[in-house]
């Protein structure tokens, strides 16, 4: 313990300040620990100030370091043998004011970064009386030696910061079993309803009925909103899974180093705020199934870390060299076209067969419109109850207009127009302007399927409706508009269609085109 007898009125009403400060707020580990060596150098003087942990292998990496070349020193490992091993082996404190001449002093920090060090206090950071780490102070201002009042109020603020360490630690550790429970809870019973009429998604459910049995990773491709995560759960409750954990992971919604950890868990001091050991999503998943959304958004060192547990069911948190075995079913999902990121470079081709290896991809609801009004009235029931609004169905025109809408937002905007519906509109009917449905793109969209719709009656006009003859009609149809564009210059309309002239002038004899 330290001499509080030695220390001057200022020191100590500093280290009151200090306590109070550090103990104020545990939300912070970072800043915490950035507050209490800017501390430390304010209490003796001195130039540089730093802090190390003790990683499982027994070296000590430095958590937070301050002074002129604090940056470079972060990432360079420091050995149990150094000084600051010495401390944490020993659990006593040192002062050395002549540091080259000690043989405990290692000169990798100080070939690396060029920073000299002259003298130095190196003090343990206790928690329960075992030390978990180092505070050194070094190089003390106007070329003075450390002291043994420095000692005594440096240990006084090591006391003060291991209570204020344990404390955020405990304040962590609360927060990461609520994180794991809420996973828990999101993972399990909290499945959404499943509203299906159309025969496309009744197909889908069947092919699901059958690959549920199996443990093979599943692909859910299709346009945003179209429900994918929905799919996905009906996989895990057919499945043999089902008892066990449902986890959601979104890949799109965190940093890379943060889904890292995300998914396959952190060690104490792997990093700044790793103050305790976590889990990953990986390992609350085991032996149920993970659902990872936005996998597209995944960056490549993360498609490398996710391939081998797809390959191996194996993966180590970060931080740490444990090999941890895992039993789970992956299903991915995403709205983007991996086969043109796997082209572009951006998306791993091996992970891409991994993950491919059952395709389902979901239709958007314009293209299944039987189920636009078995979905509508789930909402409307939902929603009802929600705004305390007694509504009892749909009029015709509200009705007419979910059917005639292109519905680029999928099932997702139709729920988010059921509710305003609900919200703004007045029972008993909801009605056409309740929906506030942007009616210039349907107009736009059934535009362009009339366009389609008149062309397909123009090629399958006559008597003869087979294919061949059909293709053969869009090929004089189509050569004929790009030749009016080209002024009928056959060279210039083989360059636009991609193919030789010789192979435009075969075309136009085969045709009858003149």
């Amino acid at each position: 313990m330290s001499d509080l007898n030695s220390l001057t009125l200022e020191q100590l009403k500093t280290l009151i300040e200090i306590n109070n400060r550090i103990n104020s707020n545990y939300s912070d580990i970072s800043a915490l620990l950035v507050y209490i060596l800017e501390s430390a150098m304010r209490l003796v003087h001195c130039e540089s100030s730093s802090l190390l942990f003790k990683k499982e292998d027994g070296s000590l990496r430095f958590v937070v370091a301050l002074g002129p070349k604090g940056a470079e020193a972060r990432n360079i490992p420091v050995s149990e043998n150094s000084i600051a091993g010495w401390v944490v082996q020993n659990n006593k404190s040192l002062i050395l004011n002549n540091v080259a001449s000690d043989p405990r002093f290692s000169t990798t920090v100080q070939n690396k970064t060029g920073y000299v060090s002259r003298n130095m206090i190196a003090i343990p950071l206790r928690v329960k009386g075992k030390c978990i780490g180092v505070i050194e102070l070094l190089n003390k201002a106007d070329a003075l030696a450390f002291n043994s009042d420095d000692l005594a109020v440096l240990e006084s603020l090591s006391d003060q910061a291991g209570i204020a360490y344990a404390n955020a630690d405990t304040y962590r550790l609360a927060k990461d079993r609520i994180s794991v429970l809420t996973s828990k809870i999101e993972s399990g019973s909290e499945y959404h309803s499943f509203v299906a009429k159309s025969a496309s998604v009744l197909d889908l459910i069947r092919v699901i009925d059958e690959v549920a049995k199996t443990n093979t990773t599943i692909l859910i491709t299709g346009e945003s909103g179209v429900g994918k995560e929905l799919f996905a759960e009906q996989l895990h409750k057919k499945s043999a899974r089902r008892e066990k954990p449902f986890v959601r992971v979104n890949c799109a919604a965190l940093s890379p180093t943060l889904l890292e950890s995300e998914l396959f868990g952190h060690v104490k001091g792997a990093f700044t705020d790793a103050v305790s050991d976590r889990i990953g999503r990986f390992e609350a998943a085991d032996g149920g199934t993970i659902f990872l959304d936005e996998i597209g958004e995944l960056s490549l060192d993360l498609q490398a870390k996710l391939l081998r547990v797809l390959q191996e069911r194996k993966f180590e948190k970060v931080g740490s060299n444990e090999t941890i075995s895992v039993d789970v079913r992956v299903v991915a999902a995403t709205n983007r076209n991996l086969e043109q990121m796997v082209s572009d470079g951006l998306f791993r081709s091996d992970l891409y067969y991994r993950l491919n290896v059952v395709p389902l991809n979901i239709p958007p609801l314009r293209e299944r419109k039987d189920d636009i009004e078995p979905l509508a009235s789930f909402f409307l029931d939902k929603f009802s109850g929600e705004t305390k609004k007694n509504f009892t169905g749909f009029s015709n025109s509200a009705m007419n207009a979910l059917y005639s809408y292109y519905w680029p937002g999928n099932v997702r905007e139709l729920e988010n127009s059921i509710e305003r519906a609900c919200v703004l509109g007045k029972p008993p009917l909801v009605q056409a302007d309740d929906l506030r449905i942007n009616a210039s793109v349907s107009a736009e969209r059934n535009d362009e399927n009339d366009s389609f719709s008149d062309f397909a009656a123009e090629v399958s006009d006559g008597d003869d409706k087979t294919l061949k003859t059909a293709i053969n009609r869009f090929k004089a149809a189509y050569l004929k508009k790009i030749l009016n564009e080209t002024s009928w210059n056959q060279t210039e309309a083989g360059k636009i269609l991609g193919i030789q002239r010789t192979y435009v002038s075969r075309l136009l004899n085969e045709l009858n085109i003149r």
